[in-house]
């Protein structure tokens, strides 16, 4: 099978690259490199020793997206590509929805022309907002708190009204809740672009000295050491994941949402504390304002895709410390050019 993954660069993308190719799929990627680095593509050849087509274009780019499918017998296709950070939403959501809502609808037109009817997409727990109940289930309230969030909330329901049209298309709505960790060999991981957003990211930049000090942001919620708790989840769990949505879509046709999770709540400090024994060092942080909008707990039920994918998150919090300081300690400056540290 032939399957076009785009934003297949990105940190999710790419490690899903790698358990594609290992699982015998032929892949072709679509990335422009805003949020990525070509490199990461070099790696994924180098772990897999597979090689694939590689194509740079926008998905606002209807001529862009169409070239691949001219070029090539595409079967179903995996959907990374947009932007992803909940801050810079809000403070520029106009580009938020026009680059995530219109270049799905840009991709959607180009898969019905060439019948191509099979796709998964890379939503979110955001979708979810502040929950009434924990853990959380697929059928709860759908309630995003911000632009980002209120993006992937809102081509979910294109994507269901674009089934209603035609019922021969296939999708499945995966629901990520916190992507850490990076693939064993240590040649790919988050390289995020300036301070990170996320909380693992920002924990090895401390450990590697890239910034001076780990923001934790308020310590008054009501758990059990007043930080927030979250579903953290191994990257290559959540890569396989697609790995049995992929089947699923290629089987049945509907729409259907599934949330990638491990089911397991686990405090910033908790985090904090594990990778500090994972790495053997010490991460100093300071507490400082919560930020607005983010919620006390937030963790996974997710039942329904062992139920129905098959599909159950393996990777303890230790290795996903460990993986995390791996890639971060060989690669201090992401994927720049000779960045490498062997050990």
């Amino acid at each position: 099978m032939v399957v076009l993954i785009t934003g297949g660069a990105g940190y999710i993308g790419s490690h899903t690259c790698v358990e594609l190719l290992q699982a015998g799929y032929e892949i072709i990627v679509l990335d422009n490199y805003r949020n990525s680095h070509p490199e990461s593509l070099k790696r994924v050849e180098q772990i897999t020793g597979r090689g694939f087509k590689v194509y740079r274009g926008d998905l606002l780019d209807e001529k862009s997206i169409e070239k691949v499918f001219i070029e090539n017998n595409i079967e179903a296709v995996i959907h990374f590509a947009g932007l992803k950070a909940v801050g810079e939403s809000v403070q520029i959501p106009l580009m938020y929805y026009e680059c995530n809502i219109n270049g799905t609808i840009k991709l959607c037109n180009v898969m019905k022309k060439y019948n191509v009817k099979n796709l998964v997409f890379s939503s979110s727990a955001t979708v979810y907002g502040v929950p009434e109940r924990i853990p959380i289930s697929e059928d709860a309230a759908l309630e995003a708190q911000s632009p980002y969030g209120r993006t992937k909330q809102m081509i979910e329901e294109i994507l269901r009204d674009l089934y209603v049209s035609d019922q021969e298309w296939s999708i499945a709505l995966l629901r990520y809740f916190n992507p850490i960790g990076a693939h064993e060999s240590g040649l790919i991981g988050e390289a995020p672009n300036g301070i990170p957003n996320n909380l693992m990211p920002y924990i090895t930049q401390v450990a590697i000295g890239k910034l001076k000090v780990l923001n934790i942001f308020g310590n008054k919620y009501p758990t059990k050491d007043g930080t927030g708790v979250r579903d953290y989840i191994h990257v290559v769990d959540l890569a396989k994941g697609h790995l049995k949505a992929l089947e699923k879509v290629s089987s049945a046709t509907g729409v259907e949402a599934y949330n990638l999770g491990t089911g397991k709540g686990y405090s910033v400090l908790e985090i904090v504390e594990a990778f500090e024994k994972a790495a053997n060092i010490k991460i100093p942080y300071r507490i400082v304002e919560p930020r607005k909008g983010d919620i006390a707990i937030c963790y996974a039920d997710p039942s329904k895709a062992r139920r129905e994918l098959g599909w159950t998150a393996e990777k303890e919090i230790e290795e996903m410390c460990m993986d995390s300081w791996r890639w971060q300690s060989r690669n201090p400056n992401g994927y720049v050019e000779d960045s490498i540290v062997l050990q």
